[in-house]
């Protein structure tokens, strides 16, 4: 260290051993045991002295050269130089404010928004048979749902992600969970499709900047040797998210009598309440985060040295209260290295004096230093540009084989119980019934060639019931309501309906002869009483997510003891492996086991893929690199579900291949990444 420059040193005494500081640099040295100089850090904070007052020889020394007479690729040299400076003293500060009280506010508060994501990854799931069957969506329209809050949370985690880097986490934070709280509320209450459509999307456009910035945030106020452990527990709130939403789907949206209706123009079911109650956990964080400072670390990047020393000390102070330290000195000085603001407009100073051609410039200027585009093609460059590609390549493999092979997986156990419940069915021909009531419900039948004469059918359901070439001659229909249920080249004479749902698309190539109809219901009906398919499907998921708290915790124990990329490759390569397990499933709780297993098996590769994100890209990127690897997952996510959605019902070989040579191949790629476990965050 014999070259290091003598003021560099005198510096960093000043700011961590509470050493004897330059006063005009205004450097404390305020120490534990100095108390007649306590009061300097325990009163009113009155300003920082910055490097506008250089000491004696400083500007011979240190600044040789104006800035305006620098070019572009000296001046980002400085900067650089001046980053790695600041991340070995900021690791310093934050090592010195210590863990505590703070850090788990604001665990706690960032793990509500991370729950949020992981409710509206479900709740679209969750809501979309009901809603599309609930505003009568045409089979031709259906599953546009996923795609589109898909698609909204892509683009969002782009946008959120790099602006982010630009005006702060905190605050971009506040902003996309708002908009994702009250489009989610909104849409609960919307009547058209096209407009639930709208406000899901709007509501994934803001939830998508969840990820990106809530572990961006979190990392930039932990220690070197907290930060994989903590952000691993961090990952957890994702899981409760899941839990919470199988949970409340479960217990809701089957309940068809929780629902109410104001005439036949406005009906609210239970899965409007389920999409109400998943949109609470979106507005508690937002309620919490306006309790929270910005990132330190943010404004250090962006040249706000006085907002990010007082965070600082509000950080020590609160953790120093709460271990009962409450006269424990801040002993960092005001002086904090910052990082090189590089002004174009310095620059151009020397080239032109015209006023208007300055303004002009100003104006281009200010555009270029929010432009997120700009500062993403900067993950494209030395020395980040490999790193960006192998996340792109591992964050695809794992979203293309997670999401597809969770999509696979209901539906396969929806196609093994269609196949039991059809084995099921009762079939009746040539019947013959006269003047009989039939006030209970018929299920899973098929009636062939038969003849129904003065009869009643009076408040009962036809569910999964088919009537071809059958005749209805004199009867009586009040209450009735037909799910799944067809009639079939029937003919009804002298008929009666009386509230009821059947209508023109149930009557396939049914004759209707001297038959009124009364006070029809309007709508699609759906009634989920004694459904158990329904409850099924929820609580499949809710085992599904169980499955991955021993997961979670293994990987947050040992995510600093045996790295980052041994949990991510080996978890990717063993949840591949796993796949091949799915040749043995055979029943329901086979193929229940097997989701259980993969579960489990992935989530370690979840954890530590956000940990290294985190962590390999440096401040000034962090947010956008974080949301282009997440844009990138959510568009895999899309992929995923429309390759494996068109195969459930063809063959299990190509599915399970391709989940495998996915996963496999991006663990392979994940142990090619820079170990970031003893790196300090740039």
């Amino acid at each position: 260290m014999d070259d290091t420059d003598p003021r560099d040193r005198t510096q960093t005494q000043g700011n961590y051993e509470g050493g004897h500081a330059n006063d005009e640099e205004g450097s404390s040295d305020a120490t534990e045991g100095h108390d007649d100089e306590d009061e300097i850090y325990e009163g009113e904070y009155q300003g920082i002295p910055s490097d506008a007052k250089p000491g004696v020889g400083q500007v011979a020394l240190g600044r040789p050269v104006a800035d305006g007479l620098k070019d572009r690729k000296e001046l980002e040299s400085e900067r650089q130089a001046d980053e790695e400076e600041l991340a070995q003293q900021y690791e310093l500060i934050i090592q010195e404010c210590g863990h505590g009280r703070f850090q788990w506010q604001l665990f706690f508060t960032l793990g509500l928004a991370l729950m949020s994501d992981g409710v509206e990854v479900f709740v679209v799931g969750f809501v979309l048979p009901s809603a599309e069957t609930d505003m009568c969506v045409p089979d031709s329209s259906s599953g546009w749902l996923g795609s589109v809050v898909y698609l909204g949370m892509m683009v969002g985690a782009f946008f959120w992600g790099g602006m982010a880097d630009k005006v702060g986490r905190r605050q971009c934070l506040l902003i996309c969970m708002s908009i994702n709280g009250f489009f989610a509320f909104l849409s609960s209450f919307v009547q058209s499709y096209g407009f639930f459509l709208f406000c899901r999307t709007i509501a994934g456009f803001g939830i998508g900047g969840a990820v990106p910035i809530v572990f961006s945030y979190f990392a930039e106020v932990l220690a070197r040797e907290k930060r994989g452990e903590h952000l691993s527990w961090l990952c957890m709130f994702w899981m409760i998210g899941e839990i919470y939403a199988s949970a409340m789907a479960w217990a809701i949206i089957p309940h068809y009598g929780w629902s109410f209706s104001m005439g036949s123009a406005y009906q609210f079911h239970s899965w409007r309440v389920f999409v109400v109650v998943c949109a609470l956990p979106c507005v508690c964080s937002v309620v919490a985060l306006t309790f929270m400072p910005e990132s330190p670390r943010f404004y250090l990047e962006v040249g706000k040295h006085d907002e990010a020393w007082m965070i600082l000390k509000q950080i020590h102070d609160t953790n120093m209260r709460a271990r009962g330290q409450p006269e424990k000195v801040f002993t960092v000085s005001p002086t904090i290295k910052i990082p090189k603001q590089i002004d174009e407009f310095v620059e151009m100073q020397a080239e032109s004096g015209n006023v208007v051609s300055k303004a002009v410039f100003r104006v281009k200027t200010e555009l270029h230093g929010v432009s997120i585009w700009l500062n993403f093609m900067k993950c494209f460059i030395y020395p980040v540009k490999d790193n960006t590609v192998k996340l792109a390549i591992v964050w695809f493999t794992l979203s293309f084989g997670y999401y597809g092979l969770s999509v696979w997986f209901p539906d396969v156990i929806k196609h093994l119980q269609a196949d039991e419940y059809a084995s099921k069915v009762q079939r009746h021909k040539n019947e013959l019934t006269e003047d009989f009531t039939f006030n209970f419900t018929l299920e899973n039948q098929i009636h062939t060639n038969g003849v129904f004469i003065n009869d009643r059918f009076i408040n009962m359901k036809f569910k999964s019931v088919t009537f071809i070439n059958t005749t209805f001659q004199n009867c009586y229909f009040e209450d009735v309501t037909s799910v799944g249920s067809f009639f079939r080249n029937c003919t009804f004479v002298d008929a009666f309906f009386y509230n009821t749902d059947i209508d023109d698309s149930k009557l396939i190539n049914t004759k209707v002869v001297n038959s009124s109809f009364h006070h029809n219901k309007t709508g699609c009906q759906m009634t989920f009483d004694d459904d158990y398919s329904a409850y099924w499907v929820y609580f499949v998921n809710f085992l599904g997510t169980l499955a991955v708290l021993p997961g979670n915790i293994v990987s947050a124990l040992l995510m600093d003891k045996i790295g980052r990329l041994s949990m991510l490759g080996f978890s990717m390569v063993l949840s591949g492996i796993s796949c091949f397990f799915l040749w043995f499933g055979t029943s329901e709780a086979m193929m229940i086991g097997m989701l259980c297993l993969y579960n489990g098996l992935s989530i370690s590769a979840w954890n530590s893929l956000d940990v290294v994100t985190t962590e390999l890209y440096p401040t000034d990127r962090r947010g956008t690199g974080f949301g282009f690897c997440n844009a990138l997952c959510k568009f895999a996510a899309v992929m995923g579900n429309l390759i494996f959605g068109s195969l459930v019902s063809i063959t299990k070989a190509i599915p399970i291949l391709l989940a495998s040579s996915v996963l496999v191949g991006g663990g392979l790629v994940g142990l090619r990444l820079p170990d970031t476990r003893s790196n300090v965050l740039m």
